[in-house]
């Protein structure tokens, strides 16, 4: 009986033990919710309140009304729709009709690329289509910078390149072909509109450059008239002394016309062309050469407590100091083509309702609006910006107005006289000879020439510069004082 007992009681304990370990081994183990991770919005804060601030077109984006969002919540939750610092700047805080501001990672890079610094072969070229239904492009040498790897390659300008590293230049490529440090070219021949390789190939490598605009700077003597030319391609306000040393031998050269080509020109400072401006005359010192029109907010701040601060007008010195050395001009000619715009239309517009400006070439790209840096600092200025990243923002802050009160030339200012650049026939920058210089030189001296545009034309595509930061940029050097909201 005990033995009975005794088995029974092991029984029950041992089922007893085995149902309670089924019960534990079938129950799931808690389930630990993750803890948030808090989503590092830090640039995209920065980006949304500089554009919330100054941006030009601010009226135009909706979720840039200072009480769009009730909270800074809320805030976050719309920045955080945007995989991208990137995304947020250009899908959701640009206006429609904006071609041109945008943003960087990288400031130190923009700055470089503000003072002429960048990494080149010395290759300036244009590219456009062989045909209106192909996708083939073909590159041509517009010019060679000297003491750069281009210049010692032998290339020059209206030389055809056709393929890049063996492959042929096609619409889809043409960035990534002309991307790398180092690559080679292939030329070609343009006979017609016929376009034929050659086995005719240059080794190229890119190095860091300062790039002086002022390319070409010389005094031609036309008839005994003295004509002053300069190619200016770049409104680079380090180069500013550079410049007015340029026009201080004009003026040594007693000059009484002046062509001014800016047909590669896509802009730059603001203040370099307001002292270009004043180099070509010097007749008007202290008047109005510019009126900046800002967004709704800063324009009313401005006329009310700060009215100079609008108003660009004709310089005697440049930054430095040194004073300007002006021509005193009544008449200038300029040569543009479709790729001159933004400071190089501010020259053409500012000029128009004080002297004769005679336009020669093609209608100009249309960008009258100016942009500044902004950093991540309480007052947007460079000093103190955030060190835990190194993005900037370039927004358009300001449409420009001539003193007659012309802007918003969208579709470029056109020519007084009609000419292109033959492929065929680029002739040699400077020299009387080039095409479009002959043109201006002849208008100059009252020749009546018959005028050859009749060739075939290239659709465009794009050029070299078309991936600098401050391509077809027009801006203002630094952020003005910030309305208190």
């Amino acid at each position: 009986m005990k033995i009975f007992k005794t088995v029974l009681l092991t029984l029950l304990f041992s089922t007893f033990f085995i149902s309670c370990s089924s019960d534990q081994d079938d129950e799931k183990p808690p389930v630990v919710e993750p803890t948030p991770t808090a989503v590092d919005l830090t640039v995209e804060n920065f980006v949304y309140r500089g554009m919330n601030e100054i941006y030009l077109y601010k009226a135009d984006v909706p979720v840039l009304a200072n009480d769009f969002f009730a909270s800074q919540e809320d805030r976050n939750d719309f920045l955080d729709n945007y995989a991208s610092p990137e995304d947020l700047f250009y899908d959701g805080l640009t206006a429609s009709q904006d071609r041109f501001s945008f943003i960087v990672d990288d400031y130190i890079e923009l700055e470089n690329s503000f003072s002429g610094i960048s990494k080149t072969t010395g290759l300036s070229y244009g590219l456009v289509r062989y045909c209106s239904s192909c996708s083939e492009v073909f590159a041509f040498v517009r010019y060679v910078l000297p003491n750069t790897p281009a210049a010692e390659s032998g290339l020059k300008r209206g030389d055809i390149i056709t393929r890049v590293d063996g492959q042929q230049i096609n619409d889809s490529n043409f960035s990534q072909l002309f991307a790398p440090d180092a690559f080679t070219v292939g030329l070609g021949t343009l006979e017609g509109s016929t376009i034929t390789d050659t086995d005719e190939t240059f080794d190229l490598t890119k190095i860091e450059y300062n790039t002086n605009p002022v390319f070409v700077a010389k005094t031609l003597d036309v008839e005994g008239q003295k004509v002053g030319y300069l190619m200016y391609n770049s409104f680079t306000s380090d180069y500013d002394p550079q410049l007015n040393a340029a026009f201080g031998q004009f003026k040594a050269d007693g000059v009484t016309d002046l062509i001014l080509d800016l047909r590669y020109n896509g802009g730059g400072s603001v203040r370099t062309a307001t002292d270009l401006a004043s180099m070509i005359t010097g007749q008007f010192p202290g008047e109005l050469f510019m009126k900046e029109v800002w967004n709704a907010e800063y324009q009313a701040y401005f006329e009310s407590e700060a009215p100079e601060r609008l108003l660009n007008n004709f310089n005697t010195s440049i930054r430095t100091g040194e004073a300007i050395n002006s021509l005193n001009l009544g008449r200038v000619y300029v040569i543009t083509t479709n790729r001159s715009a933004s400071a190089s239309e501010l020259v053409i517009n500012g000029l128009n309702p004080y002297i004769d400006v005679v336009q020669v070439g093609e209608t100009t790209t249309g960008k009258f609006q100016a942009s500044v840096t902004l950093y991540d600092s309480s007052n947007f200025g460079r000093q103190n910006a955030n060190s835990s990243h190194t993005y900037a923002i370039q927004p358009l802050v300001l449409k420009s107005v001539n003193s007659a009160g012309v802007s918003d030339y969208i579709n470029g200012l056109a020519p007084d006289v009609e000419i292109s650049e033959n492929f065929r026939n680029l002739g040699v920058l400077g020299e009387v000879s080039e095409p479009m210089l002959n043109v201006a030189v002849n208008t100059i001296i009252g020749n009546r020439i018959s005028i050859d545009n009749d060739f075939q034309k290239y659709k465009f595509v794009g050029e070299s510069t078309m991936k600098d930061l401050n391509y077809q940029r027009m801006y203002i050097d630094k952020v003005p004082t910030f309305i208190e909201k």
